[in-house]
């Protein structure tokens, strides 16, 4: 067979053609991975010992349970803070709270503009907003109530809930139609939830309003990346629930607890409903769910921390040691029990990881999937901190070990791996030192509050006399 020569010339041109377009398609860059959707469930006040997953007897949680049991438990799971506000403030913007002065619990203060999350910090709506996500916030904010630190102002696209650090559970006790009705702090209990910057009129229990709110988002945003953050204010006081919640625990012969129980129960049905709407918008494989508590319970309200020293305010384990887990099903390998110390902080991290994005601010937070996955066996911490500044007392974990001095000025050098009670203080004074010079270092990092706090709410009004007089009508 005699070659044609003049098919020579065009023969080489098409292999030269495939030969480029082949290193073009070898050398494009990959199709970026589907960004996950990425829900917050928090709840208020939640003991450590109140979840079925980390024990609990007499308190039933099956979907929260089931959540846990789906990913990974956090057994060393902490929040920044030991009280709701500044923990919130440092799980929203991934950094230790005191780098930006929100060292207290906020007053409600809607005319101050400093009363709440400086405008200097990314929250993590802000972040994934600059990926496209659409965000919505349900519930408690407790990040300021100026028009300037509300939340369609710190990067969420959507809001339904209140804006101060608590609030009643009854819709017929909402009888303060907007703010320039509210005449004191806990006044602002009694106001009606907000949908976006209007007042709205609701007729269901508080909680079973907000998990609907969180489904309704989840359905209308299945088809995009959404970040969603639900934070309950149950089982924060008061300690109001349901009969339909009531009649789960007739064994329950405390009222404080029966109620608290009652009220932990409702928080768990919404947690059900929601999983169940990703199962059923198919979008489970691709959302990413935390669950976790600001702080530790306050037993004298019902809670019930175990084991753990103290609870509420405090910065031994009852304080700030929480029910802490994450699931991300076909991801993260379900069943699992993580021991290695982690923080809220992380979620912040893990977030604007998944979405390839980089944070305006540093952050103090891990991204965990790399942990979790267990591609990384090394620790995501080898130091958490802790400073409570009116309180004068600060903590430290390194590894198993822990250093605190409480609220009463005691100082304390525990092993946890042996005593999770804080009960046996170790005397090992180079250590002491040591930790104690690690801390320090870190705080230098810190700075004063920016803002009086709950605590100092007389000394407020008397420099602020018109804190409530003329007040703004949303």
């Amino acid at each position: 067979m005699k070659l044609n020569y003049f098919l020579v010339p065009l023969i080489f041109l098409l292999l030269c053609n495939c030969k480029t377009k082949e290193k073009e398609e070898n050398s494009s860059p990959s199709t970026p991975p589907i960004k996950p959707n990425v829900i917050v469930i928090l709840a208020d006040d939640l003991g450590y010992n109140d979840v079925g997953f980390n024990g609990s007897k007499d308190i039933k949680t099956p979907n929260i349970d089931q959540l846990a049991n789906n990913g990974t438990i956090f057994t060393n799971g902490y929040v920044s803070y030991a009280v709701c506000g500044p923990s919130r403030a440092g799980l929203i913007t991934g950094r230790y709270q005191g780098r930006f002065g929100f060292s207290r619990n906020p007053l409600f203060a809607p005319k101050d503009s400093l009363q709440g999350l400086p405008t200097s910090e990314e929250t993590l709506a802000d972040a994934l907003g600059k990926s496209g996500y659409q965000n919505m916030a349900i519930g408690k904010w407790h990040l300021g109530a100026h028009e300037s630190q509300r939340p369609l102002k710190r990067g969420f696209n959507e809001f339904f809930g209140f804006l101060t650090g608590g609030h009643k559970y009854f819709p017929e006790q909402w009888i303060r139609q907007d703010i320039s009705e509210v005449t004191s702090q806990g006044d602002a209990y009694n106001t009606k939830l907000l949908r976006n910057n209007e007042r709205v009129e609701e007729n269901e229990y508080l909680t079973d309003a907000l998990s609907r709110e969180a489904v309704s988002f989840v359905e209308r945003h299945a088809e995009t990346p959404f970040f969603l953050y639900l934070a309950y204010n149950a089982p924060h006081t008061p300690l109001q629930a349901t009969e339909k919640y009531l009649s789960r625990y007739p064994d329950i012969k405390d009222k404080k607890r029966k109620t608290y129980a009652a009220m932990v129960s409702a928080v768990d049905d919404g947690v059900g409903n929601l999983l169940n709407k990703l199962k059923e918008l198919n979008i489970e494989n691709n959302t990413i769910v935390f669950f976790l508590s600001d702080n530790g319970g306050p037993e004298q309200h019902g809670a019930n921390n175990g084991e753990l020293r103290e609870g509420k305010g405090s910065l031994h384990e009852g304080g700030i040691r929480v029910p802490f887990a994450v699931q991300w099903t076909g991801t993260i390998p379900a069943g699992k029990v993580y021991n290695n110390p982690v923080i809220s902080l992380d979620i912040f991290a893990t977030a604007v990881a998944l979405a390839g994005i980089s944070p305006k601010n540093e952050v103090d937070g891990t991204n965990l999937i790399p942990y979790l996955k267990g591609q990384d066996k090394s620790v995501p911490h080898k130091h958490l901190f802790w400073r409570h500044f009116d309180a004068e007392a600060f903590s430290i974990r390194q590894g198993d070990i822990k250093l605190v001095k409480d609220k009463k000025g005691d100082i304390g050098l525990y092993n946890l791996a042996n005593d999770i009670s804080e009960t046996n203080s170790i005397d090992n004074d180079s250590l002491r030192l040591d930790l104690k010079n690690k801390h320090d270092q870190w705080n230098s990092t810190n700075i004063d509050p920016v803002f009086l706090g709950l605590k100092h709410n007389k000394m407020y009004n008397q420099e602020h006399p018109n804190r409530f007089v003329n007040g703004e009508k949303y």
